[in-house]
Order: structure tokens, then C-alpha cells, then sequence
């Protein structure tokens, strides 16, 4: 009796159906952390399993081709020719730089040539400018021999074709001679210098002379130097009227 008794007892444990309390608190000759890795584990493959069969499901639906599929499309289509992907560069038109320019010049604007000033209107009784008026000196004679007292005439002409004023004093008069090298050697009013008031009324073509005697001597200005008579040779008479002077005359001293 106690055998069977203690028989019945292990059937009983042995087909005992398993209830939540067995899973949830396993028992067995394991630790029990050993049985729950185990029921982690089975637990995640079934998730992955279901995972799995649900995303065939959608691929099924929705008719888009697998991986392999994709795989397989791309390595039999031929590859691009490097042509068809790099385009020649004989196709290819680089820009080109615009060519340089020089600095552009500016066209200048032909200036409008001044016409030359007109001359004043000669008016006739007006002043006789000095380019109204002609100075010139006439030794009388040509030549003389050293230490005479030839005479030099001093001549002022109106050459415009209208009448003119112009100041004659003496003090305007001047000679003066040079000898061959450009020195001075005798001045008119060096020596005896005059003073007058002489404006007159030079008519067109009219003459005016004032004679001038020599001394023979030589002079500077202010008379300082000792005069002496010059030299025999060829010299130069130059006579001016103010500021209006007249071309070298030719004298000879023999």
C-alpha cells in the first residue's frame, strides 16, 4: 500500500498538467537564471521568425523585387561606357578668356586753331608805335680819319600810311658805337646828355633827322673813363628812339 500509494504519487507529479506558476518559478536541477536565458532565447526567435514572415508578407503584397533579385538585375546589366558617363572634351567648349585690350586712347579732339591776334587799327593822329616808325643812323661821311668830329645823323621815319605822335626828346636820342668785337667805345649821351619835350605829329612817309657830333673821343656812361681816340679800323653805329632801335650802320676810322 505504501508502495502503490507512493506510486500514484509520482505518476500524479509526472502528468500533472504545467501551470504559470511553473514557468514563471522553473524548477529543475539548474539554477533557475539558466532555465530563463533559455526562454529569452526561444522567445527572440520566435519574435524574429514572426519579423521575418510579416515582412515577406508585405514584399508578397506589394510586389517589390527582393535583395537577391536586385542583386541579380544589377550584375547582368552591362556596365556605361566611360564615354557615356565622362563626355569628351573635344564636346566640351571651355570659356574662353575675352581677349585683353590694350589701353583704348581716347580720340583727342582736334583743337580749333587760333586764329593769330589782328593787329590794332592804325588810327590816323593816333600814337606812332614803334612798329609805325623807322630808326636809322647815316654817318656823314662813311669814314673820317682818326681824331676828326665827323657828324651822325639820326634819322626817325613814319612808315605807316596814317599820321601818328610820337615823344622825340633828347633824352629818348641815343647813339653809340662798337668797335669789330662787340665793345662798346662811344655813347652819345655818355658824356653830354640833353633834356627836352618834343612830341610831334609825324605825317605817313615823313622824316625826322637829328644830327649828333662826335668828338672823335671815347666815352662810358657817366663819363668817368678817360677818353681817348680810338683806333683806326671798322666800326658799328646803333641808334634808338626810346625803345625802338635801328639796324647797325658801317664806320670806318682811317
Amino acid at each position: 500500500m505504501g508502495l502503490l500509494g507512493s506510486g500514484r504519487g509520482v505518476r500524479s507529479a509526472s502528468s500533472r498538467p504545467i501551470s504559470v506558476a511553473d514557468v514563471l518559478h522553473p524548477v529543475g536541477p539548474l539554477p533557475a537564471v539558466v532555465y530563463w536565458r533559455r526562454r529569452l532565447l526561444v522567445l527572440g526567435c520566435a519574435v524574429g521568425v514572426l519579423g521575418g514572415g510579416g515582412w515577406l508578407g508585405v514584399a508578397a503584397a506589394t510586389g517589390s523585387p527582393d535583395e537577391d533579385t536586385v542583386l541579380s538585375t544589377a550584375g547582368d546589366a552591362p556596365a556605361p561606357a566611360l564615354d557615356q558617363i565622362v563626355p569628351s572634351l573635344a564636346a566640351v567648349q571651355l570659356p574662353t578668356a575675352p581677349p585683353t585690350a590694350g589701353p583704348v586712347e581716347e580720340p583727342v579732339a582736334e583743337q580749333p586753331q587760333d586764329d593769330p591776334p589782328a593787329e590794332p587799327a592804325q588810327l590816323d593822329g593816333g600814337p606812332c608805335s614803334n612798329d609805325m616808325i623807322g630808326v636809322e643812323v647815316r654817318p656823314t661821311p662813311a669814314s673820317s680819319p682818326v681824331g676828326s668830329k665827323p657828324t651822325f645823323d639820326l634819322v626817325v621815319t613814319n612808315v605807316s600810311p596814317v599820321s601818328c605822335v610820337r615823344s622825340l626828346d633828347k633824352g629818348l636820342q641815343e647813339i653809340v658805337m662798337v668797335n669789330a668785337a662787340g665793345m662798346r667805345v662811344w655813347g652819345s649821351n655818355d658824356c653830354f646828355p640833353e633834356e627836352t619835350t618834343d612830341a610831334r605829329t609825324l605825317q605817313p612817309g615823313e622824316s625826322v633827322v637829328f644830327p649828333v657830333v662826335w668828338g672823335g673821343l671815347s666815352s662810358t656812361p657817366g663819363c668817368t673813363a678817360e677818353r681817348v681816340p680810338p683806333p683806326p679800323g671798322d666800326y658799328a653805329l646803333r641808334g634808338r628812339l626810346d625803345t625802338a632801335t635801328s639796324p647797325d650802320a658801317t664806320f670806318t676810322l682811317t
